[in-house]
């Protein structure tokens, strides 16, 4: 059975960073693309960023570009999540996802109905 589980949220000032990690287990790590999306308030849950296992290439959303960076290590079948400059709007629970189906279409890992593996979420806040 497939499990991801996040860890490393918590409170932070603006300009600040942070850093998440996902850990995956069931199936070997190169076969999953796993992604970030996050939450806030009253929004829907939206796609932040991606990184397929097999190759290490890397999606992310335009808002934050130049500040979070993405990156997995193979060893420890765990994702990285390293948020720069963070700004109060950046506040949000992060969820990983994971998915073992490699879609042709990299829009399609932007979706979170592609992903079917789920983790618990964990709360960024940052302060203005």
């Amino acid at each position: 059975q497939v499990r991801v589980a996040e860890s490393g949220g918590g409170l932070v000032q603006a300009g600040g960073s942070l850093r998440l990690s996902c850990a995956a287990s069931g199936r070997a790590f190169n076969s999953y693309t796993m992604a970030w999306f996050r939450q806030a308030p009253g929004k829907e849950r939206e796609f932040v960023t991606a990184f397929r296992s097999n190759g290490g290439s890397t999606l992310s959303t335009d808002s934050v570009k130049g500040r979070f960076t993405i990156s997995g290590d193979n060893a420890k079948s765990t994702v990285y999540l390293q948020m720069n400059s963070l700004k109060p709007e950046d506040t949000a629970v992060y969820y990983c996802a994971a998915t073992t189906i490699s879609y042709s279409n990299n829009y399609y890992f932007t979706q979170t109905w592609a992903y079917d593996y789920w983790g618990q979420g964990t709360q960024v806040t940052v302060s203005s």
